[in-house]
């Protein structure tokens, strides 16, 4: 194993306190009452499309959309945090010499600029979303594939660490191995009925399993 690719709301970040705040921002424009946090975390990682589709039914998409990502700018940094375990565990992955990335259905100059802003950026060789190819979102395979390019591995040395069932459905059509970690978006029993190659117990447990190479 040489490389590892992340997911990244429910993965590495707790952001949903962000996208909720967002969602019934949108959700507010259009009429409807601001819906609770766990149940706005259940529609994530599909893409943002998709959230709006499910959570703001009364408006077309693109311009419930267009709502979201405006409110989206000011409140993401500050209602997002890293999930348990990911400060310390990147950094020892980056010392033992892994190649990291992370591969996300959010908009890929969001998860840019929240990857840098929690200090993480100077260990991940590639932060892709689905425009990095071409709009193609997961659980279509191609930017597991994008990255693992990038990454200059293949996806025999390489893992792809997830929180939910589209993440292994992903890794799957990738040929990529999958690990589930705790996160909090969508089903974890549906997540672990897809068939991931482990389930893990919490984040810090890929230093068991990551080695020093």
């Amino acid at each position: 194993m040489r490389a590892a690719l992340f997911d990244f709301d429910g993965t590495l970040a707790d952001s949903f306190p962000a996208i909720a705040a967002s969602t019934n921002h949108a959700r507010a424009a259009y009429g409807l009452p601001p819906l609770p946090e766990g149940r706005v975390r259940r529609y994530v990682g599909h893409g943002l499309d998709h959230l709006m589709a499910a959570l703001v039914p009364a408006a077309p998409v693109a311009d419930a959309v267009a709502v979201y990502r405006r409110h989206h700018e000011a409140v993401m940094e500050s209602g997002t945090r890293l999930m348990p375990g990911v400060a310390d565990t990147i950094l020892e992955l980056a010392r033992r010499g892994y190649r990291l990335g992370v591969c996300s259905n959010k908009r890929v100059e969001f998860t840019r600029r929240l990857v840098d802003a929690l200090g993480l950026g100077p260990h991940f060789g590639c932060v892709l979303g689905p425009d990095d190819v071409g709009g193609r979102a997961k659980p279509d395979p191609a930017m597991l594939l994008e990255g693992l390019s990038r990454l200059g591995a293949t996806a025999a040395d390489a893992v792809y660490v997830g929180d939910m069932d589209i993440d292994v459905r992903t890794g799957a059509a990738a040929g990529v191995p999958v690990w589930l970690v705790p996160g909090g978006a969508g089903a974890w029993d549906e997540a672990v009925a897809a068939g991931p190659a482990r389930v893990l117990a919490d984040f810090a447990e890929l230093l068991d399993l990551l080695p020093p190479r």
